[in-house]
């Protein structure tokens, strides 16, 4: 074989595993039809962060409305596309050159298999021990009349090079919850439209609630157990319309319902793999019904969260897998963080889940916003954790509202994995004062004490 393995894809699901094998002397190319790196960092994560952060400093600085007194604050929108486009727009070009240092192949074309191993490119056909496909997701459409009209969150994160005075957000998840989160804080008129009576599902909706009211607050309208039907073009703009009556005008409409996997046209069929917009099947070696043919990242169907870390572990782990391991693959605690304007951030067993439980969960809510802890959270007067603690006294899950969540979560993560007690924390000395010092201590009263 002329390869010991070949990635259809090039992200994070990508170029982990394939970074990994080449490293251990193995032959390895990764084919891509796109930009090089995937849509994480082409048109998804780093671009995000690259806008939010100046709407993370405007919310910080409005946190001492009354003491920063040297002008308000505001946000150019054209200013921060050009700063966005100069710090992510080349990014695309770093993996080629990391390929070239690495001994990776990069072919750049439409990969499509052509047998268990084979993966054709074009006029190229590249045989190969190893097949792993790393295809992603895309935009979920929504199937009305004027669909062409509603737009998806590349465009948004790509396209917007002036924010729209009228925006209307379908869906009610992360991507409409950030973006609606970004947009009216420049004053733009936000609706958001949602099939069902809250946002952020999976996210406590204690949490959730809070969010809503403080984003309805700033001006944002949500539209709740509402479907939409159609979107018209008129002379003032768009019209977006729903079951229910409504008829929302506006100058731009997102579609966020969802994300769907890219298996079509792949030759999955032929060989058997069972697959569908949910993603490709596989086995707890992230193997397919062909067992040199492995799949890893958002194109998995899967109950673990479809995130870039995750997409990266997988691709660790196959590549160890195609390495000689065989141990199925064992997920630790995933957190999830939304990157609204505060953070809600979780890990491990939810809140709302533990509270339903409270014979085997003891939930603990730490309102760290509040009384003397308030100068570490940066006057964000609202901000709290909440622990769940299981019956043997160790740390089973947590929530985190506020700025900072994000790093609280990612230490909480790191409690809840390695198992620490009470004890073990006793023996470290954190950072004062600060966020993490702060929970540190909490912990430490809550905990499994030996």
């Amino acid at each position: 074989m002329a390869y010991d393995a070949v990635f259809i894809g090039s992200g994070h699901a990508a170029n982990h595993g394939a970074f990994a094998l080449a490293a251990a002397g193995k032959k390895v190319a990764m084919v891509e039809q796109e930009l090089p790196g995937g849509t994480c960092t082409n048109y998804g994560c780093d671009a995000k962060i690259a806008l939010d952060g100046p709407f993370e400093a405007l919310q910080a600085f409005q946190n001492y409305d009354g003491v920063c007194t040297t002008g308000k604050p505001g946000i150019d929108w054209p200013a921060l596309r050009v700063f966005k486009k100069r710090e992510t727009n080349e990014l695309y070009k770093i993996l080629p050159e990391w390929c070239g240092k690495l001994g990776v192949e990069l072919v750049m074309g439409r990969g499509r298999i052509a047998g268990p191993n084979a993966v054709a490119v074009g006029d190229r056909v590249l045989e190969t021990r190893n097949i792993v496909i790393c295809t992603g997701q895309r935009n979920r459409r929504l199937d009305v009349p004027g669909k062409e009209l509603l737009r998806g969150s590349r465009d948004f994160l790509d396209n917007l090079d002036e924010m729209p005075r009228r925006l209307v957000f379908v869906g009610a998840g992360i991507i409409s919850m950030e973006f609606a989160s970004m947009a009216v804080k420049l004053g733009a008129e936000v609706d958001v439209v949602e099939h069902f009576g809250r946002a952020l599902g999976m996210y406590p909706a204690a949490y959730v609630a809070r969010l809503g009211a403080k984003m309805e607050g700033e001006g944002v309208r949500f539209h709740w157990n509402e479907d939409v039907c159609g979107v018209e073009k008129t002379d003032g703009g768009l019209v977006v319309r729903t079951k229910n009556g409504l008829a929302l005008a506006c100058d731009y409409a997102l579609d966020a319902t969802g994300r769907v996997a890219n298996f079509e046209d792949l030759g999955l069929e032929a060989l058997g793999i069972e697959a569908s917009p949910r993603g490709i099947v596989v086995d707890n070696h992230l193997r397919t019904a062909v067992k040199n043919i492995y799949a890893t990242g958002d194109v998995v169907c899967k109950t673990v969260p479809k995130l870039t870390p995750t997409a990266a572990f997988e691709s660790e782990y196959v590549a160890r897998q195609i390495l000689g391991e065989t141990e199925p693959i064992r997920y630790p605690a995933v957190p999830n963080l939304v990157f609204t304007l505060p953070r809600i951030a979780q890990v491990g067993v939810g809140v709302d889940e533990a509270a339903k439980r409270p014979d085997f969960y003891r939930v603990v809510p730490f309102p760290f916003g509040s009384g003397i802890m308030n100068c570490m959270a940066k006057n964000e007067r609202d901000a709290e954790a909440t622990f769940v603690v299981d019956r043997e006294g160790y740390l089973a899950g947590a929530a985190v509202y506020g700025a900072d969540a994000g790093y609280w979560i990612d230490y909480l993560t790191l409690v809840l994995v390695q198992r620490l007690r009470a004890a073990d924390l006793a023996r470290m000395i954190p950072a004062f004062p600060t966020p993490t010092y702060a929970v540190w201590a909490t912990l430490c009263s809550v905990l499994k004490p030996l």
